[in-house]
């Protein structure tokens, strides 16, 4: 008979991005160090998504140039996603238009700056005290940024992080966790963002290229420490024990 062979005793991560050629990046490297199968899917191509997270670890949204107020189907069955793994109670993470996209779910309105500015850089970001609480590692002081659209916090959702520009940086909800920066970007994301999205640094409140690379050096350190810290306890469930969340009710 043969023998069967060993299960993965870490369940895979349902990875969800929005180009052609776009990667989880640091994000999806830590993971699949930690011994995550990545379960890669782009809703925008045609590529479904499961019924459920039964078979997964948890699931990342992560960003893209388009708005969590879109009309696409995608995005309408992405949103609607992102209520399954809270209904599930399944680690989540949405990052920039995840975050988004999770926030547009539980009933928050997204949309632009009112003086028009972005943040396309490296920015700022404020811990709270339940932010400073979700790892060992330090919260950074700067995060980067690529986005024109911010959300309010959402009902029943904790504050993790804030901002100057937008005010909204980090959220949690159940075991539910939105992030409007990006600390998946590696010096290659950067070069490759900021070289084929340079007409977005004329936007009031972007960085020129250089402020991006160079802060990198700055500030890069801390983020890739504190991501990694932050993602082992995010999957275990043990990032969001300390915080008051509140759960999603069955629709």
């Amino acid at each position: 008979m043969a023998r069967r062979p060993p299960q993965n005793p870490r369940g895979p991560i349902l990875v969800v991005l929005h180009q052609e050629h776009s990667c989880p990046a640091r994000v999806g490297r830590l993971l699949a160090q930690m011994g995550h199968p990545l379960d890669m899917r782009r809703p925008r191509f045609g590529e479904p998504l499961p019924a459920t997270l039964r078979d997964h670890a948890g699931a990342v949204i992560f960003g893209g140039p388009m708005s969590a107020n879109d009309p696409d189907d995608y995005i309408r069955r992405e949103i609607d996603f992102a209520g399954v793994a809270l209904k599930e109670d399944k680690p989540f993470l949405g990052i920039c238009l995840g975050a988004q996209m999770l926030a547009r779910g539980l009933g928050e309105r997204v949309g632009p700056h009112g003086a028009g500015a972005v943040e396309i850089g490296y920015y700022p970001v404020t811990p709270t005290q339940a932010g400073a609480s979700l790892c060992a590692e330090p919260f950074p002081s700067h995060f980067y940024q690529w986005h024109r659209e911010g959300f309010g916090l959402p009902r029943g959702a904790t504050l993790l992080a804030s901002g100057e520009t937008f005010p909204v940086q980090a959220y949690a909800y159940g075991k539910a966790v939105g992030l409007q920066f990006h600390p998946e970007a590696t010096y290659s994301t950067i070069c490759r963002w900021t070289t084929r999205g340079a007409e977005r640094m004329n936007a009031p409140g972007a960085q020129p290229r250089h402020a991006h690379l160079e802060a990198w050096h700055r500030y890069d350190a801390a983020v890739e420490r504190w991501i990694g810290a932050f993602l082992e306890r995010w999957i275990g469930g043990e990032a969001l024990g300390a915080l008051q969340s509140a759960r999603i009710s069955a629709q």
